[in-house]
Order: C-alpha cells, then structure tokens, then sequence
C-alpha cells in the first residue's frame, strides 16, 4: 500500500462539531495506525456562510484533543499546497478546460426561473427530478451568441448513459449506483466558483488523498465524484462511510437538538478533559477487539482498525462520556484536579474567606466522584450556604426518639476538640457512638443531617471539618 494520506476538510462556517470531531478522529487514527499522514484542508467555497475565525477554531479546537494535522493552511507541504479551496480556483479552472475540450461537460445557460418550473413540472408528473440537459446539444455558435449577450451560465456535467458507479465501502461493503438517476450536475456555478463534489476530486487527487472516511450523508455524493475520477483518468481513493450519530432517542444528531452540547467548545468550557474526549468519541462507531474501553491516546491509535467501525447508528450516550471523563480525572493528580475546578468556583462563589488549603481539601473531597470540572460548583454548594434546606425524607427522618440525645453527646464531643481536624472529628463521632449507643444509620445519618443537611453526601468528616468549627455547633444547637 502506497503511504496512506487523509483529510479532514470542514468548511469555515462554523466551530467545530461532534460529527466533525468523530470524522476527523477516525481518519486521524487510521493513518497513524498506518504510519500515514493527516490533512487539514478548507473547503471555504460558500463565502456567503464562511465566519470570521470558523478556520482558527476549527485547528484549535483538533490540537485541544490531540488531533495534530501533519498538514494544513499553517503547516503547509509546497507540493500540495495551498490548501483553502478558494486559493486554488486557477487549478479548478484548469481540469474544467479539459473537460469542456473533452466533451464531458458544457455550458447551461438556463436561468433560476426556467429550472425551478422544470422541477415543479417533473415533481407533478411524479416524476424524479433532475436536469432536462436543455443546453446539452448547442452548437458552439449558440454559446457563443449567448457569452457574447452577456448571459451568464453555470458548468455541467454530461452523465453517461447506462453506467454502474461501484465500489467496495471500508464499512459498507460492495455500493452501487446507476447513472440513469443521477442528473448533469454542476460542475461550476455562475460565478466561477467550483461546487463541493467537483473540487473535492481536485482535491483529493491532487494531494494524494488515499482513503476517505466521511459520514454517510456523504454515500449519494460517492458517484458524481467517481465520474469525475473516470473522465480524468485518475484513481479513486478508498471509501468509508461512517454511520449517523444519534442521540438517547435515536434520533439522528441535529444542530438543533438541544439535549446535547453539540460543539467540542462546549466540552472544553465544562471541564471535560480533552483525552478522554478522544477516548470517548473513538467508542461512537468503533468498538475495541476485547472488553476494554479506556484506552490512551497511543493506545487507540495501536488498536484503532476500519474491520471494526459499526454498521449501526452510534448513541451519543451522555452518561458514558461523565463515566469515561471520571476515569481520567480519577487517575489526574490532585493538583490537576484543583487546577481544572478553581477557575469555575472562583466564577461562582467568593473564595476570600478560605485558605488555599481548606480550597484543597474541598476539591480532595470530590476528586473520584467528579464527572466534569464545572460540575464541582453544584457538588460542594452545601458549603457556602448559611441556611440549611432540608428535604420532606430528611425532616421525617429527624422525627426520631433517639436523635436529638446522639446530637447533644456529638456537639458536647466536637465542643471539647481543641484541633478541629478530620481525625479528630471521626474520633468524636466513634466517641458518640459508644455514649449514645447509637450506630450505623441512626449514628451517621443524624450527624449528616443536622450539620450538611442532606441524607448523604461525601466523608461525614470530611464535611464537617470543611463547613468549621462555629458553623456546626451553631446547627447543631440549632
């Protein structure tokens, strides 16, 4: 096999997608698995949807994950580049002489009006619609007649007649296509600027695009790219069309769907971890070989195979990712861990009254529970509240005979501490249970209750320690 060369070339029209993300992904850990190289490339031909920073965004938001490009518009190759497609239109122009000179494409001079009454007329007729070829047959003097008046036309194609376009799908297997249904497509638009599935065989073949795996809203594109390839006399790449990405009702993810954050900039402003992001979206469509599931960014890459990618749509499963992101934010240090959580308490709550250390041991508390950075806020905000809200479950509990005795033996314990610490604390509480003869549940609960006000929650010690000395002998008085 020929050195493997892929892309992943997203249009600057907005950040960059989970469905972007998982395309990107699985072509980057096909090449590398191959010892090959993974391209960025800009398909900016819809100038009027392009944004302002939709190219930055999109690079920034693949190196956060770990996604390098070997090449792109900042890392260019000479013998490839450029690589923003409306930088290379002279090279468009250049294969579209050709196929004019050819006879594999012409000039369509019909307007917007004439070509949506055709459609409408052909809809009526339940028939499929797809281009009448009107100015298929005119004779050079007419489009010559026609340029000169100034009219202006777009390029088509002329689709063989009675042709199978086939090829053999990494995921789907054996695909084919009958040109009969396939209109004369366009080629160029009116104002010189190439369409998607005609640039991106100049593209592709120019750069020495190998293998090719997109999702599979990209399948019906597969033989108008084909016929080019044909007519040119170049080589295919080899295909791969990924499955849909669903979400929890099977419901194929849409920009609009607003059960899920749909942009990798929104898991970066949670607190998700970017390799567990890599982690999590190489399981949407990819199953490993065995039962694990939690693999490095080397790892994936070891094992990644195309023989694995599903055939089924893929769940975007919102839980698995909390799962998969705890797992990396367990085996994260301390100190990452604080780094990660500061900034979002630092947003939300005044920190000034606290130690750096009391700050360390309230993150410490929640370091194996936390799913995501920014979810620390609701987790510890039992620790900046005055009052206590206890819940129906709570009160019905704190009606018990023996409770308001283990709760006066505890705040009589804690009184007498002159070191308020965890160790001391858990010494209290094993010194109220032997005074008060409470244990278990009627030991902890009650304690909890009354000083956190919630029926469970992290270490009791730890809890207590954190919320000081004055705050919980006043609740328990109280």
């Amino acid at each position: 096999m020929d050195k493997v060369r892929v892309r992943y070339a997203p249009s600057p029209t907005g950040h960059l997608h989970i469905g972007g993300a998982r395309t990107a992904l699985f072509n980057y850990l096909f090449a590398k698995h191959h010892g090959g190289d993974f391209i960025f490339r800009l398909e900016d031909t819809d100038i009027e949807r392009n944004i302002e920073g939709g190219e930055a965004s999109q690079l920034e938001n693949l190196e956060w994950l770990g996604i390098i490009p070997d090449e792109s518009p900042l890392k260019p190759v000479e013998k490839y580049a450029p690589y923003r497609q409306m930088e290379r239109l002279d090279i468009y122009k250049k294969y579209t002489d050709i196929l004019l000179e050819k006879g594999y494409a012409y000039k369509c001079f019909c307007t917007s009006e004439e070509l949506d009454a055709e459609h409408e007329k052909q809809v009526a007729a339940g028939v499929a619609p797809k281009y009448n070829r009107k100015c298929c047959d005119l004779t050079a003097e007419e489009v010559k007649a026609k340029e000169d008046a100034g009219m202006p036309y777009t390029i088509r194609v002329k689709v063989p007649a009675g042709k199978t376009y086939e090829f053999e799908d990494m995921i789907r297997g054996h695909v084919s296509f009958e040109s009969e249904d396939i209109g004369d497509w366009v080629l160029v638009k009116a104002n010189g600027i190439p369409t998607y599935n005609y640039a991106v065989v100049i593209d592709d073949h120019s750069m020495d695009i190998t293998h090719v795996f997109r999702g599979e809203e990209h399948l019906s594109n597969t033989p108008k790219q084909l016929m080019i390839y044909e007519m040119l006399g170049w080589e295919a790449p080899t295909y791969g069309h990924m499955t849909l990405i669903v979400n929890e009702d099977r419901k194929k993810l849409s920009k609009r769907d607003e059960s899920i954050m749909q942009f990798v900039s929104q898991y970066k402003e949670e607190g998700y971890l970017p390799d567990a992001m890599f982690n999590f979206m190489a399981l949407l469509g990819w199953s490993p070989e065995g039962e694990q599931e939690i693999f490095d960014h080397d790892g994936l890459i070891k094992e990644f195979s195309e023989k694995r990618l599903s055939k089924s749509p893929s769940m975007f499963d919102k839980d698995k990712l909390k799962w998969v992101n705890n797992r990396y934010i367990k085996e994260r240090s301390l100190d990452e861990v604080i780094d990660l959580c500061l900034p979002f308490l630092q947003e939300v709550y005044d920190l000034s009254q606290h130690d750096e250390q009391w700050i360390r041991d309230l993150i410490a508390v929640y370091h194996d529970q936390l799913s995501y950075g920014k979810e620390i806020v609701e987790l510890v905000s039992l620790f900046f509240e005055d009052e206590l809200h206890l819940d129906d479950e709570s009160r019905e509990f704190m009606k018990g005979e023996s409770i308001p005795n283990t709760l006066k033996v505890f705040k009589t314990k804690l009184e007498e501490l002159e070191e308020f610490t965890k160790e001391n604390i858990q010494a209290a509480i094993k010194a109220t249970q032997k005074e008060a003869g409470a244990k278990g549940k009627m030991l902890y609960m009650p304690i909890r209750i009354a000083t956190t006000g919630i029926m469970h929650g992290p270490d009791l010690a730890s809890s207590i320690m954190l919320l000081g000395k004055e705050k919980v002998l006043g609740r328990l008085e109280g």
